[in-house]
């Protein structure tokens, strides 16, 4: 088997990372008998200083024509005062939209190995944590018409406009119960019905959508609750579906309280074609070029790519494995870093990642 995968390093520790994962890839299919050919394409900020947009015509032919694509990171404060329509951001959005990826999965795990550095008291952590967020990617507030700026009486306003169809929430559910039906059987479902019309029809489409899935309990959870709940007692959650802005944001909160954002994965389907898989971090310009980024995130979406869009669930398990041991053995990148623990850069943390999949 030979599969084509379309890189897109971007900006920042993105080629980095990036490195990393072809060497993680390279290795993963030698050591499991199929090939892997690589192409590159511009994204976000570099795109803008190569092409003057932030996603060129080129990239949306070549990450359709791929089995998967793999995804860096964008942005950095060289590209924050330029026009906002063509700021490194709206390359990823784009990207989004042109490949239909509408739903953003997003696993939160706390590793034993990393127990050290969750951000919750000691008793919450020991409960475990281990929540899948289904984020709905292309529709709601960041996509709804009518958007703008406007003056009135004398004044400079803003709005956006949060927007849903039944068959948009419909998929997004769908996905979330096809999900809990593979884990713990438990969907919970976030809105603010309470005071959005938006959310009350969200709400009721996926009530209706829980009858073809009598297997998976169905909760319902105010999205302000559900802030509150996940630092509260995480454990509780298995799978966790909302709306765009809502996912935006309680997906960082879950990534962030297992300790770092540096080991979280995400996943971008469709209903066919390639999926987008990327590391939750963002660009960190801070630590560019020094060596000091954590790569597992991006690995691990490697094994994430390697489950999801290609069904290949032996090396995916094996790069996980091989993730798992490395932090076990006590190797750190900074941002995990602990008393008595080795510390390593990006570069060496993806060898020894490497050197375990080898044997």
């Amino acid at each position: 088997m030979s599969l084509n995968i379309c890189l897109l390093p971007g900006d920042g520790i993105g080629p980095e990372i990036m490195a990393q994962a072809v060497k993680i890839m390279d290795v993963t299919a030698k050591a499991f008998g199929f090939t892997v050919a690589t192409s590159e394409a511009l994204l976000g900020g570099a795109a803008i200083d190569a092409a003057g947009t932030p996603l060129p015509e080129a990239t949306v032919a070549a990450c359709t024509a791929a089995d998967a694509v793999l995804l860096g990171a964008v942005g950095g404060p060289k590209w924050d005062n330029i026009e906002k329509s063509i700021r490194p951001e709206r390359g990823l959005l784009g990207i989004r939209k042109a490949m239909g990826l509408f739903a953003n999965l997003r696993p939160a795990t706390l590793f034993d190995e990393l127990r050290h550095a969750c951000l919750l008291r000691a008793d919450i952590a020991a409960q475990g944590l281990d929540v899948l967020i289904v984020r709905e990617l292309t529709g709601g507030i960041y996509f709804g018409e009518p958007k703008g700026e406007e003056t009135k009486d004398g004044e400079r306003r803003a709005f956006n406009t949060m927007v849903y169809a039944e068959s948009e929430i419909e998929r997004i559910a769908r996905v979330a119960f096809e999900a809990a039906r593979k884990r713990r059987g438990k969907l919970c479902s976030v809105d603010k019905a309470n005071v959005l019309d938006v959310s009350q029809l969200w709400r009721e489409v996926v009530i209706r959508t829980a009858k073809d899935y009598p297997d998976v309990e169905l909760s319902h959870m105010y999205v302000d609750n559900a802030a509150m709940q996940l630092v509260r007692a995480p454990h509780q959650f298995d799978v966790m579906v909302t709306g765009n802005l809502f996912g935006d944001i309680l997906s960082d909160e879950a990534a962030v309280i297992t300790g770092s954002i540096g080991m979280l994965p995400s996943a971008s389907l469709g209903s066919s074609g390639p999926g987008l898989y990327e590391p939750i971090h963002g660009s960190a310009p801070d630590i560019a070029g020094q060596d000091k980024a954590n790569p597992l995130a991006t690995i691990l979406s490697v094994a994430m790519m390697l489950r999801h869009s290609l069904d290949m669930a032996a090396p995916a398990e094996a790069i996980e494995a091989a993730a798992r041991a490395v932090l076990k053995e006590g190797w750190r990148t900074g941002d995990i870093m602990q008393e008595g623990a080795k510390l390593v850069g990006c570069e060496k943390m993806g060898s020894l990642v490497a050197e375990r999949i080898a044997k």
